[in-house]
């Protein structure tokens, strides 16, 4: 066999650390070779609690995590300008329509994994496996419970009622959970009634959309409106914060989850997929099945106060308080699919 001379070993070396430093340039995880125990993973979570759901994959299987954390719109651009390139092994993102955005631009592979497709609900993940929902967030009606009664409001529809006109609060239409809550009604109710209703709420605002959920519940407390509509997650975090001001908020608000008598309330998802061009792909296939273990799934909850996809995994204590309630069972992809054109159909009734 032929020896490597040491002249040519030291230029491959000087290649190696030269390509190495162009990564480092670049903002780029460290690519390790192919039999090395490493994920990259592009995530848009940010939520300290997911530390924990990360270091707990690597004890268990000595898979290094390399993080890339941005906004989702960011880290769809960065994978689509790194092309066949890219380093990226999964995205981690929430929403529906997200995840949905990533698959039409070709950033997502399919996934065939029995695992996957046993532990998680068809309705929550994509058909051919391009993502599944690993977590779920329920978008429900957060009221002043001295002036709404549970049996004042029931469905997402009753926001129209002119009775609410000057009482609502809500988040701007470019939120994309609104988006996505629009595209769940647009699948059910159709188009134009869906755009009907918007029009409607829209005139039922008692101040023009701003801020997050929180800043609709803190509103609501403060008396600037009756009802805010926000994931439960946020109203779960007010009740068990160690601030004695948000815990004051928390005590004058209570959920209504909508639509019991009929389809259901609407449920979302935070949700992942092995990136298209993953170095890594093994390594990506096992975090993803770590993400729907009992053990991951316990995270999502405790962590975070989200729902767990998975069967049987205990809720936390804040929203188990709240009781059981009906799910809307319409698949994440339709709703996700639908963002765009609720986002044209909320343009058009004028919700800024």
């Amino acid at each position: 066999m032929r020896r490597e001379s040491a002249s040519s070993s030291f230029s491959r070396r000087l290649l190696l650390l030269g390509l190495a430093a162009a990564g480092a340039m670049f903002g780029l995880p460290q690519m390790a070779a192919a039999q090395d125990k490493v994920l990259n993973l592009y995530s848009s979570r940010h939520y300290d609690t997911d530390e924990a759901l990360y270091d707990n994959f690597t004890k268990a299987t000595g898979i290094k995590i390399n993080r890339i954390e941005a906004g989702e719109d960011q880290l769809l651009q960065r994978m689509r300008a790194e092309g066949d390139k890219s380093p990226a092994d999964v995205l981690i993102t929430v929403d529906a329509g997200r995840l949905w955005r990533a698959q039409q631009n070709g950033l997502l592979q399919p996934l065939k994994n029995a695992y996957l497709e046993k532990a998680i609900p068809a309705h929550l993940r994509e058909a051919e496996g391009h993502w599944f929902g690993f977590s779920k967030r329920a978008r429900v009606f957060v009221v002043n419970k001295d002036k709404v009664k549970p049996g004042d409001l029931a469905r997402y529809e009753d926001l129209a009622d002119p009775k609410w006109k000057g009482r609502l609060l809500i988040r701007s239409s470019t939120n994309v959970y609104m988006q996505s809550l629009a595209g769940s009604m647009i699948a059910t109710l159709g188009e134009q009634a869906t755009e009907t209703w918007a029009k409607a709420v829209v005139a039922n605002l008692a101040r023009a959309p701003k801020g997050g959920d929180t800043d609709q519940l803190k509103a609501v407390a403060a008396g600037e409106g009756d009802v805010a509509v926000s994931n439960t997650y946020y109203l779960a975090r007010l009740i068990n914060s160690s601030k004695a001001d948000e815990k004051e908020v928390a005590s004058k608000l209570a959920v209504i989850f909508p639509n019991q008598g009929d389809r259901g309330t609407h449920v979302n998802i935070s949700g992942a997929g092995v990136a298209r061009y993953s170095p890594n792909k093994a390594n990506a296939i096992k975090f993803l099945e770590y993400l729907a273990s009992p053990e991951a799934q316990n995270y999502f909850a405790k962590g975070n106060y989200e729902y767990p996809v998975v069967a049987g995994v205990p809720l936390h204590p804040v929203i188990q308080a709240w009781g059981s309630f009906k799910e809307d069972q319409i698949s994440a992809a339709v709703f996700g699919r639908n963002n765009e054109e609720a986002l044209k159909l909320m343009d058009r009734a004028g919700w800024k």
